[in-house]
């Protein structure tokens, strides 16, 4: 029984890596020549889906504009901004990176509600399945208890479990449900 449980979360883990985030969003999608626009998106979401303090916490969004790369969304801690910026500097074709990423606030009333919003969110067996990734695909962002999920679900009705379980925790002012339904 145990040998058929690691065998599930390596194959679960597995997936993940080769799916990677529904998070990341680009206009342009992948596959094109070096340094076009679509190329450089692909690369994009590969270099920051890899920087190693991205996690739940954090929404990373990107916009390609020719060889402008403008970085967006939200994270916990200043490092993880500047190393974004640093790893997609060096895609080939990438000649100005405007980093628009906004550093939250420290605030332990907020990490304090970050962890139980995502405990109410992921404890929920229908949205438990989102969790199994490298990178959870529902991202929560709290800014001064004010909560936004980012990020991608399968189906409608997982996106309105998740705004309302998020909205039940102690503490949370409001909860605005950015979730994508694919």
């Amino acid at each position: 029984m145990l040998r058929n449980f690691s065998n599930f979360m390596l194959f679960a883990l597995l997936a993940a890596v080769v799916t990677g985030t529904g998070n990341l969003q680009a206009k342009d999608t992948p596959n094109g020549a070096p340094g076009s626009p679509a190329r450089i998106a692909q690369e994009a979401r590969h270099e920051l889906i890899m920087l190693p303090y991205y996690g739940v916490f954090d929404n990373l969004e990107f916009r390609v504009d020719g060889s402008t790369l403008t970085l967006l969304g939200e994270v916990t801690r200043p490092t993880l901004k500047s190393d974004a910026a640093r790893v997609v500097k060096g895609i080939e074709g990438v000649q100005t990176v405007n980093n628009q990423i906004k550093v939250l606030p420290l605030s332990p009333m907020d990490d304090q509600i970050r962890l139980a919003v995502y405990r109410a969110v992921y404890r929920q067996p229908v949205l438990s399945q989102y969790a199994l990734r490298a990178v959870p695909t529902i991202h929560i962002i709290v800014e001064n208890g004010h909560v936004t999920l980012e990020g991608a679900v399968a189906r409608q009705a997982d996106k309105n479990i998740a705004g309302i379980k998020a909205n039940g925790v102690f503490g949370v002012f409001s909860v605005t449900n950015n979730l994508q339904v694919d």
